[in-house]
């Protein structure tokens, strides 16, 4: 009979589904729960193995024939933006970031769903209730920040009461070596804004200031249209069999 130390975390593999990124391919992920008083400790470690977590379960791609994602981390302290992302930094340096703990509100499920509708229509998001997405927010036993993204009011640098409209969220984590973005969202009307981009840019900044070394973006799909805009962070460090290598595209 095999027995479970409690501390030691149990994985478990999904059933096949379709993949999201790549037409005709079929994925599986393992994953694992992230509970008690050693997920943030755990989650340090499996994101060293390119695990991501969603809620209270880390998890990364266990397919059977494909090894197309792969796990992306920028290099914070060696990054410096490009003209078109200092143009973008300049387009909105009318807005203003506010970091807290992860609490949902009704403005932010309104924002929420307007991307959804806008962005991704078929997605497995496209149902999500204002309580789902209310978990998605505050289902997390690791340290967790939201951040606001909102229009500067008249006196935005002395208090939080004159910010304007709320144009973007991201949720991230917050780990040992760096910041991990969860997920984020924006006002889809406000394309020219290139709110996507300029979050990243966002925390990488925020990333330096905390004195951490990466961020970590999740799985970039090469050939996928959806990833694309990840490999224009540079310098950054892509998971091998290897271990962590710096990318030489």
């Amino acid at each position: 009979m095999t027995v479970h130390h409690p501390q030691t975390p149990q994985f478990f593999l999904t059933s096949p589904s379709a993949c999201p990124y790549l037409p005709g391919q079929a994925e599986r992920k393992v994953f694992t729960h992230l509970v008690g008083e050693r997920a943030p400790a755990l989650l340090d470690l499996l994101s060293q193995g390119g695990f991501r977590r969603s809620q209270n379960i880390a998890y990364r791609p266990a397919c059977e024939r494909c090894r197309a994602c792969v796990s992306v981390r920028i290099l914070v302290d060696e990054f410096s933006p490009g003209k078109s992302m200092r143009r973008i930094l300049a387009k909105n340096s009318d807005l203003v970031g506010r970091m807290s703990t992860p609490s949902p509100t009704s403005e932010q499920y309104s924002l929420f769903h307007n991307y959804i509708d806008h962005r991704h229509a078929r997605g497995g998001m496209a149902e999500m209730s204002v309580l789902d997405y209310a978990m998605m927010v505050e289902d997390s036993q690791v340290d967790t920040r939201l951040i606001e993204y909102r229009r500067k009011g008249p006196d935005s640098r002395f208090t939080t009461t004159s910010d304007g409209e709320l144009l973007a969220v991201a949720l991230s984590d917050v780990m040992a070596d760096g910041m991990s973005m969860v997920y984020s969202f924006f006002d889809p009307d406000e394309d020219q804004r290139s709110l996507g981009t300029y979050m990243i840019l966002d925390h990488i900044e925020r990333t330096r200031r905390m004195g951490l070394s990466y961020l970590y973006l999740g799985y970039w799909v090469e050939g996928s249209k959806k990833m694309d805009y990840k490999i224009r962070f540079q310098p950054q460090e892509h998971l091998s069999p290897k271990g962590w290598e710096r990318y030489q595209g």
